[in-house]
């Protein structure tokens, strides 16, 4: 029998999630994801266990709203042309299995200002700040894990409304969970 194991950034994410399912709170960044991540891994039975990494995310495309399953996490704040010209892989892209086609650029950048939002636009469709740590993590261990974000606003100035945004999108990501996971 399949495991689950919720992963949100901060608890407001995870609100709704059913009692009963798991919930790991990682705080802010790809660092603190991948460590709270590890942590709860290393600490847990993995077999059959899948991640659920479900949060809020900005939308780097005009038009985007709703639950998106992305299909590939790409470290958008690594100097990756620059690594891959000394000769190391930054591993700056990563598969997520199970995903929409959609891709979410994931970084420790908060994204307010226009012009960082169509510099990543040209790459990703979505940005956040702890999936690419998520799924760093899980890859390691060997576990499975989905990435589902719910826009909560357009990773423009608006987004520093985010407080006031949460919660209609950690409704959507409970009712994801709950129908994902019975």
């Amino acid at each position: 029998m399949t495991g689950y194991l919720v992963v949100s950034a901060v608890a407001g994410e995870a609100r709704y999630v059913p009692d009963g399912v798991p919930v790991v709170v990682t705080g802010v960044g790809k660092t603190a994801a991948a460590v709270a991540v590890s942590r709860a891994l290393a600490a847990c039975d993995t077999t059959d266990l899948v991640v659920l990494n479900i949060g809020t995310t900005g939308a780097l495309r005009d038009g985007l709203s709703g639950l998106f399953l992305p299909s590939r996490v790409i470290n958008h704040d690594v100097n990756a042309d620059a690594l891959r010209a000394i000769g190391l892989d930054p591993q700056d892209e990563l598969p997520v299995e199970g995903g929409d086609g959609t891709v979410l650029a994931s970084g420790d950048v908060f994204v307010t200002d226009a012009a960082v939002r169509a510099r990543l636009a040209e790459r990703a469709h979505l940005v956040d700040m702890e999936a690419y740590g998520v799924v760093y993590a899980c890859r390691e261990y060997g576990v499975p894990v989905r990435v589902v974000k719910h826009v909560s606003d357009a990773a423009d100035e608006a987004a520093l409304d985010w407080p006031a945004l949460v919660d209609t999108s950690a409704r959507v990501l409970g009712e994801w969970v709950s129908a994902y996971t019975h």
